[in-house]
C-alpha cells in the first residue's frame, strides 16, 4: 500500500502524500479496526480524506489506482509518442525502459578495415544487413535477408569485433543483449522481457538483436538439471525469431502487391564458443553458421600492423617473421603480444629510478620506437591461449552442421 500511494497517487491526485502520514495511516487504520483516524488525514470537511479512502479495503481502494493508469496512458496518447510501450503502459513498459538501456547510441568506432581478415565473415554480415538497405526491392521473397546468423570459434578470434563494426558500419538499431538482461527473479518475467525486446526490435527495425555467448542462454533443451523457467524463456525465444520471420514474410507479399510499406527487418546475430551446446531449434533458425577461425599467416601479418599503428616502429621489424612466429595465436594473443612489446621501451627506461623521479619523467623522455627484440622478448612471455583439441572440435562441428 505504501508504495502504491508513491507510484499511483501523483498520478491521480497531482501530489503525493508525505510518507509519514502513509504510515501513520496504516496503522490507525490496522490498530483501529475501521475506526477514527488522524486528523490529517481529514481533507475540506470530508469524513475520510483522500489518504484514508486509498487506504481503505475494498473495491474503493483500487479506484485511485485505475485511475493513475488511466491518466498515465492518456497523457501518452495525447503527447503524440508512438512507442507502443509507453502508450500502453503498465509493466510492460518498465520492461521496456529496462532494455532501451542495451540499446548502443555511440557507435563503438570498430570498422571493417579494422579486423584483420575474416573475408568471408565480412561479406555474409554485409549480404545480411548492409545490402538490404542498400536494394530492398532486391531482397524480397527467396531473396530475402537472414533472420538468424552464428559465429563460432574458438575464444579471441574476433567475433565480438565483428558485432561492433556491424554497429558501426551498418547504420541500424543495435541491441546488445546478454543472460543478465533478461534474467529476472519474478516468474514469467523474463520470457516477457523477450518478447517486449523483439517488440523493440520491431519497433525501432531495421536494428540487429546481438546476443554475446549465447550458450549461456539456449541451451540444449531436456538436459538434466534444466530448470523450468529457463525453458520457457527458451522457448518465447525460439517462437519470437519464427514470429519474427513471419512478420517480415507477410510484408514482402503486400509489397509485391503494391499495399505494403516495407518489411521490419529483424536480424539476430549471436556469438559462442561451444555451438554443440545450442538447442538443435535455435541451431535451425540461425540459418547462418559461419566458423571463425585462428587467423592465418596474411591476417597475423594484418593483425600486427593494425596494432602498432599508433605508435613508433623501428626499422628492424619484420612482420612477416613476426607472422610465422605467431602461428596458432590468436587475434587477442597478437593484441597482448604487442601490447606488451610496446611496454617494453618504458620498462628499461624507469629500471632503478625512485617513484619521484618517474613521477617527474616527460612522455618523451619515456616513449621508445618499438624493436625486434621488444617482440621476441613479448613472444617469449605469452604463450598462445587456444588449444589444438578446441580447434579440432569446432572444425568437427563446422563438418557437421556449418552454414556459411
Amino acid at each position: 500500500r505504501e508504495a502504491a500511494i508513491g507510484q499511483r497517487w501523483p498520478l491521480a491526485r497531482g501530489a503525493a502524500p508525505a510518507r509519514g502520514a502513509a504510515i501513520l495511516a496504516v496503522r490507525h487504520h490496522r490498530g483501529g479496526g475501521g475506526g477514527a483516524l488522524h486528523a490529517a488525514d481529514r481533507r475540506d470537511g470530508d469524513e475520510l480524506g483522500p489518504l484514508a479512502r486509498l487506504l481503505r479495503p475494498g473495491p474503493r481502494c483500487r479506484e485511485p489506482l485505475e485511475l493513475g493508469r488511466g491518466a498515465r496512458a492518456g497523457e501518452n496518447a495525447g503527447g503524440g509518442r508512438d512507442d507502443p510501450f509507453e502508450a500502453r503502459g503498465g509493466p510492460d513498459a518498465a520492461l521496456a525502459e529496462n532494455l532501451r538501456r542495451d540499446i548502443l547510441d555511440a557507435s563503438p568506432s570498430v570498422r571493417w578495415d579494422d579486423i584483420a581478415g575474416l573475408v568471408d565473415a565480412k561479406r555474409l554480415l554485409e549480404e545480411a544487413v548492409v545490402l538490404p538497405l542498400w536494394m530492398p526491392e532486391y531482397f524480397r521473397g527467396i531473396r530475402r535477408p537472414w533472420k538468424g546468423v552464428l559465429m563460432f570459434g574458438p575464444p579471441g578470434t574476433g567475433k565480438t569485433m565483428l558485432a561492433k563494426a556491424v554497429a558501426t558500419e551498418c547504420g541500424t538499431t543495435f541491441f546488445n543483449i546478454s543472460s543478465s538482461t533478461l534474467a529476472s527473479k519474478y516468474r514469467g518475467e523474463s520470457e516477457r522481457m523477450v518478447r517486449i525486446l523483439f517488440d523493440l526490435a520491431r519497433h525501432h527495425a531495421p536494428s540487429t538483436i546481438f546476443i554475446d555467448e549465447i550458450d549461456s542462454l539456449c541451451t540444449s533443451r531436456g538436459a538434466s538439471g534444466e530448470h523450468e523457467a529457463s525453458r520457457r524463456v527458451k522457448s518465447e525465444f525460439l517462437v519470437q525469431i519464427d514470429g519474427c520471420s513471419a512478420v517480415d514474410d507477410a510484408h514482402d507479399d503486400d509489397d509485391e502487391n503494391g499495399g505494403g510499406s516495407g518489411a521490419k527487418k529483424v536480424m539476430v546475430l549471436a556469438a559462442t564458443n561451444f555451438p554443440w551446446d545450442i538447442d538443435e531449434a535455435l541451431r535451425r533458425r540461425l540459418e547462418k553458421r559461419i566458423y571463425i577461425p585462428l587467423p592465418d599467416a596474411e591476417a597475423r601479418n594484418a593483425l600486427v600492423n593494425i596494432n602498432v599503428r599508433g605508435v613508433e616502429v623501428a626499422p628492424d621489424v619484420d612482420f612477416d617473421a613476426l607472422a610465422r612466429r605467431t602461428e596458432g595465436y590468436s587475434g587477442d594473443d597478437i593484441t597482448n603480444v604487442c601490447r606488451d612489446a610496446a611496454m617494453n621501451g618504458m620498462r628499461r627506461k624507469i629500471v632503478g629510478k625512485r617513484p619521484e623521479e618517474i613521477r617527474a619523467m616527460s612522455k618523451e623522455e619515456v616513449a621508445a620506437p618499438i624493436t625486434m627484440e621488444d617482440m621476441n622478448e613479448a613472444l617469449k612471455r605469452i604463450q598462445p591461449s587456444v588449444a589444438r583439441e578446441d580447434v579440432e572440435r569446432h572444425l568437427e562441428w563446422l563438418a557437421e552442421f556449418g552454414s556459411t
